[in-house]
């Protein structure tokens, strides 16, 4: 049987601004860790194949997961052969107070100002 090599997971003294903001700076990522924080319990990483309007292949998706685990966003448990993921929020909310908030409400903002600027497709005038 093939072991599993152990998920690498910084302690929040390693954490920094700097790794958060560029692990969400992907519109992916930011959406999927949004996602976590909003569902307040462990999420499974087959929750979020769709969590663009186009489906997201489970190797990139993995990838993504990788980029918030490491920049501490988040912590990853395996629990068979699937992936339990669970938002950092408290633990990054004494490091740096108000920074998940204050990003997370500013994507909210982001997706509501996208839902009202889409265009409406219109129906062809038969001639």
């Amino acid at each position: 049987m093939k072991k599993m090599r152990p998920l690498f997971h910084p302690s929040i003294e390693d954490v920094t601004v700097e790794g958060i903001l560029h692990a969400l700076s992907d519109p992916v990522r930011v959406a999927i860790f949004s996602q976590i924080v909003g569902g307040g319990c462990p999420q499974s990483c087959s929750g979020f194949l769709h969590i663009t309007e186009k489906a997201i292949p489970k190797s990139t998706l993995s990838q993504h997961f990788k980029a918030l685990r490491e920049a501490g966003l988040i912590r990853g448990e395996r629990i068979g052969v699937e992936m339990r993921n669970t938002s950092r929020c408290a633990e990054i909310e004494q490091r740096f107070p108000g920074l998940v908030k204050a990003i997370v409400q500013a994507h909210n903002v982001q997706l509501a100002d996208a839902k009202r600027r889409k265009p409406r497709r219109r129906k062809a005038r038969a001639t």
